[in-house]
């Protein structure tokens, strides 16, 4: 394990599944934490008092209410961004609404919480952000807009990587594939279609991300930005 006393850390989207699980990895870590939620307030308000944390209530589709949350939480050595939503379905029946809203969360917070942390960031900062196994590939029909942003967060942290590449802050995605949580659960109805395109028949667990994460975040990492890492148990193997 890293050692992250006396490190900031904020994650967008930390009341749940992956997110809770990062958490949960840098409160133990001795990591100052502070975490936000949008609509999940008793799992908020469970984990900040399990955790020692700070639970503050922030929209990651609003870009000033996202700019304005990691500005107000000083200089940050770590920022983790894992707040996502999926949209799915026929893009020729999608509501035109819903996929710009995906946009904003997806893409735009990301960037946008990136490069206000890096106004303060120290040297040797790190920005990881939560991506998915399809943004290197669509396994499926009717996750072309899920896709779609998590492709754009590719390029994102190529490009934030080299511009941040001189103060030493490194920029990187985590890309999981099928993990158990209440979004995708291990017993849910993806189950069926995404085992048997595995080399470990069965899905992945919050702390399997957050393990990755806290390695990115500490010094082993150093020298890895602008990177794709996948934790998938050989989804696209």
């Amino acid at each position: 394990m890293a050692g992250f006393q006396g490190k900031s850390v904020l994650v967008l989207g930390g009341s749940r599944g992956i997110g809770a699980a990062i958490v949960r990895r840098f409160a133990a870590d001795g990591a100052a934490v502070t975490f936000t939620y949008a609509g999940s307030k008793d799992a908020a308000e469970r984990l900040a008092g399990e955790t020692g944390s700070t639970a503050v209530v922030t929209d990651s589709a609003d870009r000033d209410a996202v700019i304005a949350r990691v500005r107000d939480s000083g200089p940050l050595d770590v920022l983790v961004v894992n707040a996502g939503v999926v949209v799915f379905g026929d893009p020729l029946d999608l509501d035109p609404d819903a996929v710009d809203r995906l946009i904003r969360i997806n893409v735009a917070a990301p960037y946008h919480a990136a490069v206000e942390a890096a106004r303060r960031m120290p040297e040797g900062g790190r920005i990881i952000v939560i991506g998915s196994v399809n943004g290197d590939r669509s396994a499926f029909p009717g996750i072309s807009a899920y896709a779609m942003s998590k492709s754009a967060v590719q390029g994102m942290a190529r490009g934030l990587a080299r511009d941040f590449g001189p103060r030493g802050i490194t920029v990187n995605v985590v890309q999981p594939g099928p993990i158990d949580t209440d979004m995708n659960p291990a017993d849910g109805p993806f189950k069926d279609l995404v085992h048997p395109a595995m080399a470990f028949k069965r899905h992945g667990r919050p702390e399997d991300v957050a393990g990755m994460v806290a390695w990115l975040a500490g010094p082993e990492a150093g020298f890895v930005t602008g990177a794709m890492h996948t934790i998938d148990g050989g989804f696209g193997a």
